[in-house]
């Protein structure tokens, strides 16, 4: 595998381009059922990107996002100017949130994990995300699905390339299984409440789905 630029720097990169390129988040149905079940609260986005993933949360929620790239923390401004809702942004890593304990109701994060890289750098994220949650709290969260079809003959570990401003920039991603993923929020300390496939998903078996889609109960 060739090195990738660092996370921040390949993300500050692509920001103004994925503004366009992603506008709208593409989980739209599984996030308004979200804000039909969860009503109101305090909710913490992370890995916040350009921010698309706050707009079915603009009514009713106290919204906060943390991503570690400067460049994408810009757009989510940008975008919750354009939407017109208000949400307190800061740049910081998902292994060491600035959060006190049990602060947020709810949370999200979706294409977030798979960014970081190795089991143990996983389970300290989420580690954090259980220690920023309230008992009882729910978490949602998205990855992709190693066993999609695309990535059959990839390893575990991949560079996706993104072209932006004449420049090729190299995100890196970590493929997780169901199974993988499962074994990991438990250690976390979580409780499973629903693992499925993308909504977008039809077969009826779940292993070839794009998306690994987990709602999280803090235990």
């Amino acid at each position: 595998m060739n090195k990738p630029e660092s996370p921040s720097a390949s993300f500050d990169a692509i920001a103004p381009a994925w503004y366009n390129f992603r506008h709208y988040t593409i989980f739209k149905a599984e996030l308004e059922a979200l804000a039909k079940r969860w009503v109101d609260g305090k909710l913490l986005n992370l890995g916040c990107g350009h921010g698309a993933d706050f707009l079915p949360f603009k009514n009713g929620f106290e919204l906060y996002g943390v991503d570690y790239s400067d460049g994408m923390l810009q757009q989510a401004n940008r975008f919750a100017h354009k939407h017109n809702f208000s949400v307190c942004l800061t740049q910081a890593d998902l292994r060491t949130l600035p959060y006190s304990d049990d602060n947020f109701e709810k949370a999200i994060a979706v294409a977030a994990y798979h960014h970081l890289k190795g089991h143990s750098e996983q389970l300290k994220a989420l580690k954090e995300l259980h220690r920023v949650l309230k008992p009882e709290g729910e978490a949602f969260l998205t990855v992709w699905n190693r066993c999609q079809t695309r990535f059959w003959f990839k390893n575990k570990e991949i560079l996706l390339p993104f072209k932006s401003r004449g420049r090729i920039i190299e995100r890196y991603y970590y493929l997780f299984t169901f199974g993988e993923l499962e074994k990991l929020v438990r250690q976390a300390g979580f409780s499973i409440l629903r693992s499925a496939p993308e909504s977008r998903y039809h077969l009826p078996i779940r292993t070839f789905a794009r998306n690994i889609c987990l709602l999280l109960k803090k235990s």
